[in-house]
């Protein structure tokens, strides 16, 4: 799991988290290219404009959660300010908020 016996966040835990972001982000920087040069059918516009949102917005999630990480608040609620659960961090690795955060958050 992704926590040290102090209840932090294991660092070699977030050097793996880091590197798999980073893959993550690279990834998505080479499909953003892709489909913002893809001239293809014109009827596919509104598809590919949907895929170019869905892609910018992964692409700031992962830069963020990136740059938390080099900050060192990777894994603190920005709202309450407490440890977001490793689980959560698991399944949504750029997780700004804890659970009850969140759902106030809308």
């Amino acid at each position: 799991m992704g926590t040290d016996i102090r209840g932090g966040l294991d660092q070699q835990w977030l050097t793996r988290l880091r590197a798999t972001l980073t893959s993550d982000f690279e990834a998505q920087t080479a499909r953003l290219t892709e489909l913002t040069a893809d001239t293809g059918d014109p009827g596919e516009a509104h598809t590919r404009a949907a895929m170019i949102a869905d892609t910018r917005q992964s692409l700031g999630q992962i830069g963020d959660a990136l740059r938390r990480i080099a900050e060192g608040g990777y894994g603190t609620c920005e709202r309450c300010r407490t440890q977001i659960p490793p689980e959560r961090l698991e399944v949504l690795p750029h997780a700004r908020f804890c659970v009850p955060c969140q759902r106030e958050q809308g």
